[in-house]
C-alpha cells in the first residue's frame, strides 16, 4: 500500500496524502465528522465534511477500530486548536476520499477504559490496542533491544537456545513434560543454563534471549509459567564480581536507552528515570538481613532467601542511603543454589552467587559456576540427581572449561518495575499461569 505514515505528515503540509490505520475516536460536531486515526507511528485528526460526499458517506456509520484508508489534504491547524499532547497535533487531514478496509463490531467497552486485570486479560486481542498497553510493550521492545545491543558492545555473541530439553538444568524446578519420539519424554526448558555454559567453551562470551517454562503452581503478582529470560555467560573470570560488573554496565546501557527514547512514556506512567550509580550497592544476604532487623524490625537472620517484603525494604534502604534503585544481594547458602553454583572458598556453606533487586523486586539471578568436571559430577550426585541425565552437558567440562559465570534477567519483571506495574501479567503480552492460557482454565472445564 502506497501511504504516508502519520508521524511524517508534518513534511507534507498543503499536499495530498494517503494514510491508513484504525479509527481511534470519533466525534461529531454539527454536520462535521472528526475522527482520530492511528497507525504504528502516531495519531492524527481527520475532518470529514458533507461537501466531500464520497468520504462523508463512507464514514457516516463509522466507529472506533474500523480500519480505513484516507486520502486528503494536510492542513495546519489554527494556533488555538493545536493539540500539544501529540507530535502531529499541529496538523489535520481534510478527507477527500475514504476506503473502508474493515468494519469493527460493537466494542465490549471503551478501549481506554480502566479495567480490572481479569477483564483486561480476557479481551487481550482488543485491549492490547489501548494506549497504555501499546506503551508498555513499546518500552519492553526497547528493553530487549537494548540488552542485545549492550551485550554486543561488550563483545558477547548471541546464540539461540533450545526449548525442548532432555534434563532440567535447575535440578529441582517443576518442569512441563512433553511427549517425544520413540516413547521418550522431553521437558520444556526451565532455563538456558546448561546450553549457555556449553557455549562458553565455543565463543567464551555469549548471550541469549529465550522463552523458559516453570510448572510451579504459583498464583502471585510476581510469577508466570512462561517468561522471557535475557541471559549471558562469560569465561575466564576471577569470580562472580566480574559477572556483576558486566551486568552493571548492561543495566546502565538499558536504563540510558529507554529513558532517552521513551521519556514521554515514563512521564505518562508517572515513574522516574531509574537511578543507577556507577557502582550498584552490594550486600551479602546476611548483611541485608542485619539491616532489615536493625532498620525495619524484620528478624530474618539465617533464612536462605529474602521474602518479597524484605526485597522491598532493602530497595527502600538502597534508594535512601545510596540513591540507587538497584541493589545486589550476594552469598546465598550453597545448599539452596543449583548444583553448578560455585562455593566460596572461605566458607563452603555460602555460594559465589547473587540476585539483583530493582525497585523492590528480584529481576536477576546469577553467579560463578563450577568448571571442574570431577567437582561438577560430584555436585550433581550430591543434589540427588542422575549424572547420566547430564552426560551431554558434562562433555563440555571433560575437554577444558575456564572459570566462568553468568546471570539471567526476567524481561517481564524488568518491564514491570521500569513502569511501576503492580502485576507482572501486565508486562506480559499473553500471560500463561496457573489459571490461564489465553482464556481462564475454569471456563474451559465448564464448557
Amino acid at each position: 500500500m502506497n501511504r504516508i505514515l502519520i508521524a511524517n505528515l508534518n513534511e507534507h503540509t498543503g499536499k495530498e496524502v494517503t494514510l491508513a490505520g484504525w479509527i481511534d475516536v470519533r466525534r461529531d460536531h454539527g454536520k462535521l465528522i472528526f475522527i482520530d486515526v492511528r497507525d504504528r507511528s502516531g495519531i492524527v485528526q481527520v475532518v470529514v465534511s458533507p461537501k466531500q460526499e464520497h468520504a462523508y458517506k463512507a464514514l457516516k456509520e463509522a466507529r472506533s477500530e474500523w480500519a480505513v484508508e484516507i486520502t486528503g489534504i494536510v492542513n495546519k491547524r489554527p494556533e488555538n486548536m493545536v493539540n500539544p499532547n501529540i507530535e502531529t497535533g499541529d496538523v489535520e487531514i481534510s478527507a477527500q476520499k475514504v476506503i473502508v478496509l474493515s468494519k469493527a463490531h460493537e466494542l465490549p467497552f471503551e478501549k481506554e477504559e480502566e479495567l480490572n486485570l481479569d477483564t483486561y486479560l480476557d479481551h487481550l486481542p482488543f485491549t492490547l490496542r489501548s494506549r497504555r498497553a501499546r506503551d508498555i510493550f513499546t518500552v519492553q521492545a526497547e528493553l530487549i533491544k537494548s540488552f542485545r545491543e549492550g551485550m554486543s558492545e561488550q563483545d558477547f555473541i548471541e546464540y539461540q537456545n533450545p526449548i525442548l530439553v532432555g534434563g532440567d538444568g535447575e535440578g529441582g524446578a517443576e518442569a512441563f513434560k512433553v511427549e517425544y519420539y520413540n516413547d521418550k519424554e522431553a521437558l520444556l526448558a526451565t532455563s538456558p543454563q546448561l546450553y549457555k555454559q556449553i557455549m562458553v567453551g565455543v565463543y567464551e562470551q555469549v548471550f541469549t534471549t529465550t522463552k523458559v517454562f516453570r510448572a510451579e503452581k504459583h498464583a502471585t503478582s510476581r510469577h508466570l509459567s512462561e517468561v522471557v529470560q535475557m541471559d549471558f555467560e562469560m569465561g575466564f573470570i576471577d569470580d562472580h564480581e566480574d559477572v556483576m560488573a558486566v551486568l552493571e554496565e548492561t543495566m546502565r546501557y538499558i536504563v540510558s536507552n529507554v529513558s532517552k527514547k521513551h521519556k514521554d512514556i515514563l512521564d505518562t506512567f508517572e515513574v522516574a528515570i531509574p537511578l543507577i550509580p556507577k557502582i550498584i550497592p552490594r550486600l551479602t544476604l546476611l548483611g541485608a538481613q542485619e539491616i532489615l532487623k536493625e532498620k525495619y524490625g524484620s528478624d530474618c537472620i539465617g533464612e536462605p532467601d529474602l521474602e518479597p517484603e524484605h526485597e522491598r525494604q532493602i530497595c527502600e534502604w538502597a534508594l535512601k542511603e545510596h540513591k540507587s534503585d538497584f541493589v545486589f544481594i550476594t552469598h546465598f547458602p550453597s545448599n539452596k543454589r543449583p548444583f553448578y553454583t560455585f562455593v566460596d572458598e572461605k566458607d563452603e556453606t555460602l555460594s559465589k552467587s547473587f540476585d539483583l533487586l530493582f525497585r523492590g523486586l528480584e529481576i536477576n539471578s546469577g553467579g560463578q559456576r563450577v568448571h571442574n568436571y570431577e567437582e561438577l559430577f560430584k555436585r550433581i550426585e550430591k543434589k540427588g540427581l542422575d549424572p547420566q541425565v547430564f552426560s551431554f552437558y558434562l562433555e563440555a567440562f571433560k575437554y577444558g572449561m575456564p572459570p566462568h559465570g553468568g546471570c539471567s534477567t526476567g524481561l517481564e519483571r524488568l518491564t514491570a518495575r521500569f513502569l511501576g506495574l503492580e502485576n507482572v501479567k501486565e508486562a506480559t503480552l499473553f500471560p500463561r499461569e496457573i489459571n490461564r492460557i489465553d482464556t481462564l482454565l475454569s471456563e474451559k472445564s465448564n464448557q
